[in-house]
């Protein structure tokens, strides 16, 4: 992720229940505008359908607001426009620090809750997150720009969240018992202990599942929580929680906080017990630096350089596709999404041909509602990041195969999605992450070459290998350094499996999301063990020599029975 995404802070919002926002009634699509000459062709416009004005009321933004640790003010912006959202409190140090007591005081009683009711407050989350997604996927759209289908992964992502450790988190959870040194003489169980208040700092690209998505093994485990949301994006993070709050969770377990990064960002670290955080590798440094002179736990998940492999038997067609998903999902702003993409020799020019296809008739639309293909970058610094990444290339003497070009016709932020061949190395899109709707494309000749042309980066997070032969595509996976990488997929088959840990190698970060990884990072494992009859120790008149040689005799008796 780019440095772009490391300005914003968590607000905590409480609650009563907003009204329902019911989705727009089918309307008869009106005429599309005409786009320049070559150009992505805009989305049909759809009569009657929401707008800003509708979502974001006064009234809505007070309710989501109301407990937010703010003394000061800040606003929020829509990329659709470039127009101010909603004025949100700003916080200060102070008012962390503030927060942070609440949560303290609150985690204590929460942690006291048994397990399955703990459990039970996600299973009615993931509910009202179904029942209320017409609510949140307005405010996916008009905070990040991106289209309707992209904001709706990330309900399909938290859903799948929270079902799964709403199942499985007392399982992952429960105490464990463990052989003793002794076997019969000594009891050792092993316990889940929470670790506190956990200091969270989530990014903007994905602002319901990168919020709530990371926070839902954090409240079951046990814990509190601090979150500092992107200014930007800060309205779906309160929305989320205050479902939360509706689900169960009490108010204060879950407090927000709103401000710039610099300032907000540290002040959170000061405070954690752990520190979770999405964002930049440079920023991430930072955080890492921050908790380790504090001696507390963090995970981190940062950027990435994603490769997608193309071998020689892959069917051309599907792998086009797919490469589209995982190239311009939110407009390429996504971690995980495929900027890199390696092509055999033998099928380059086929799957060239329907990739540039399928790229060129993407529809763009800021509409809330179905339709568009893809939606707008998030603001000024990405449409810079991408123009430059772009315009660099092309100068050196990389060629544009489609896109390549701002369209503020649609909207001040976007970018059509882009195509480059003949890429080289010295370039600036080659190694460093574009976190927009940009791929190069790089031919090759064999599977050697290319496991390490897409080991040869220091980022590891994501990767993608097509092929009909699921053996091979099993091979070459197992040979990438990339915490995830998907088989005939771009992303999404690796991410959306949430029994599975999720992270990166290398520079694209420390620890794991999903699965037991997920939730066992945030507690502390605690051992009770229980010696009973006779001590570890020479007793029943044995001299010191006597229990050495007892002991000697029962470690050898222990291998030979083959306990562990």
């Amino acid at each position: 992720m780019t440095d772009s995404q490391d300005t914003g802070t968590v607000d905590a919002a409480p609650g009563t229940a907003a009204p329902a926002v019911q989705a727009p009634a089918p309307a008869t699509e009106a005429p599309a505008p005409a786009a320049p000459e070559g150009g992505n062709p805009v989305a049909a416009t759809v009569p009657g359908a929401r707008t800003a004005a509708d979502v974001v009321t006064p009234e809505s933004v007070a309710q989501l607001v109301r407990g937010v640790s703010g003394s000061g003010c800040t606003a929020n912006h829509t990329p659709f426009t470039g127009e101010k959202l909603a004025d949100l409190p700003e916080s200060t140090p102070e008012d962390v620090a503030a927060a942070f007591e609440r949560a303290r005081a609150a985690q204590e009683r929460w942690a006291e809750v048994p397990l399955k009711q703990r459990a039970a407050v996600l299973l009615r989350f993931h509910d009202l997150v179904l029942r209320r997604q017409a609510e949140v996927l307005d405010l996916i759209q008009l905070e990040t720009g991106k289209a309707r289908l992209h904001a709706h992964e990330e309900v399909q992502a938290v859903a799948v969240a929270a079902r799964h450790y709403g199942r499985k988190g007392p399982a992952y959870l429960r105490p464990k018992g463990h052989t003793g040194v002794v076997p019969v003489l000594t009891k050792v169980s092993e316990l889940r202990q929470p670790r506190g208040v956990v200091g969270q700092i989530a990014p903007w690209n994905y602002p319901l599942e990168l919020s709530v998505g990371d926070a839902l093994p954090a409240f079951v485990a046990g814990n509190a929580l601090v979150m500092k949301p992107d200014t930007e994006t800060a309205l779906t993070a309160l929305w989320a929680r205050r479902q939360m709050i509706e689900a169960g969770l009490p108010e204060d377990v879950w407090q927000v906080v709103i401000g710039e990064g610099p300032v907000v960002g540290p002040a959170v670290v000061r405070h954690a017990d752990y520190v979770s955080f999405t964002g930049s590798t440079r920023t991430g440094r930072e955080v890492a630096q921050g908790a380790a002179a504090r001696l507390v736990g963090v995970s981190l998940e940062l950027g990435g350089k994603n490769a997608m492999l193309v071998l020689d038997d892959a069917d051309v067609e599907k792998a086009a596709a797919g490469a589209v998903r995982g190239c311009y999902s939110s407009a390429g702003q996504l971690c995980i999404s495929i900027e890199r993409l390696y092509v055999h020799a033998s099928v380059a020019d086929a799957f060239l041909e329907s990739f540039a296809a399928r790229t060129r008739a993407m529809r763009l639309g800021t509409q809330l509602a179905y339709g568009a293909d893809m939606g707008s970058l998030a603001g000024p610094r990405q449409l810079e990041t991408v123009t430059r990444h772009v315009d660099e290339a092309v100068a050196q003497g990389a060629r544009v195969v489609t896109g390549g070009r701002a369209r503020p016709d649609i909207g001040p932020y976007f970018y059509e999605p882009t195509i480059l061949d003949g890429v080289g190395e010295a370039m600036t899109v080659c190694a460093e992450e574009t976190f927009g709707p940009v791929v190069s494309i790089y031919r090759f000749e064999d599977d050697d070459e290319v496991i390490g042309l897409a080991n040869g980066t220091p980022y590891g997070l994501n990767a993608s290998v097509w092929t009909r032969d699921a053996r091979r595509g099993r091979a070459v996976a197992a040979r990438l350094r990339a915490g995830t990488v998907n088989v005939n997929e771009a992303y999404a088959a690796g991410y959306g499996s949430a029994q599975s840990p999720m992270g990166g190698m290398g520079d694209s970060g420390l620890g794991r999301r999903h699965g037991s990884e997920g939730v066992l990072k945030y507690t502390e494992a605690q051992t009770i063990a229980q010696q009973r009859v006779m001590p570890l120790g020479p007793s029943f008149g044995l001299t010191d020599e006597k229990y050495a040689d007892l002991m000697t005799r029962s470690l050898k008796a222990m291998k030979a029975l083959r306990l562990r």
